[in-house]
């Protein structure tokens, strides 16, 4: 998939819930935002071209979607129940955290594994999130997990 106008130029997270994220997570937050802008395919099925300026937030209990134009017009906003995410967030999260740990003083064999399973749940999450979209943005699959990664900072409260 290549179209130059079919992606996403910006991105905003809502930083408003956050009160304490660890070095960590801040730097997989940095790599994933970092990542996205550098290569993405983002395109709304009904709507506009791109480019688009993405701003994810969590409301409501709801993961939301305000998708604007490249001049930071309003073009479309949806939002997606969190519950189809929630026990693979968690568990990602989970994984994440005992990987952080073992990097510190687990064997190399050790730390594969855990990796392994990490980027396991991670594209189960990222599949997760491109059937929930896939009646309103076609995106490919590279997208999809960086968004994912986004999806669970936003879970992390501190």
């Amino acid at each position: 998939m290549s179209d130059e106008k079919a992606c996403i130029q910006e991105i905003f997270l809502d930083e408003a819930t956050v009160v304490n994220r660890s070095a960590q997570v801040e730097h997989e937050r940095k790599v994933a935002v970092y990542d996205l802008l550098e290569s993405n395919y983002f395109k709304l099925l009904a709507g506009p071209e791109g480019p688009y300026i993405l701003h994810l937030s969590i409301e409501e209990n709801r993961l939301a979607f305000d998708i604007r134009a490249a001049d930071d017009q309003p073009i479309k906003r949806f939002m997606l129940a969190l519950s189809p995410f929630r026990a693979i967030v968690r568990e990602y999260l989970m994984v994440c955290d005992s990987y952080f740990k073992a990097i510190k003083s687990s064997s190399p064999s050790q730390i594969e594994a855990i990796d392994m399973g990490r980027r396991g749940l991670h594209n189960d999450g990222s599949e997760v999130l491109e059937q929930r979209l896939k009646d309103k943005v076609e995106l490919d699959h590279d997208t999809a997990r960086r968004l994912f990664t986004l999806v669970c900072v936003l879970h992390i409260k501190g």
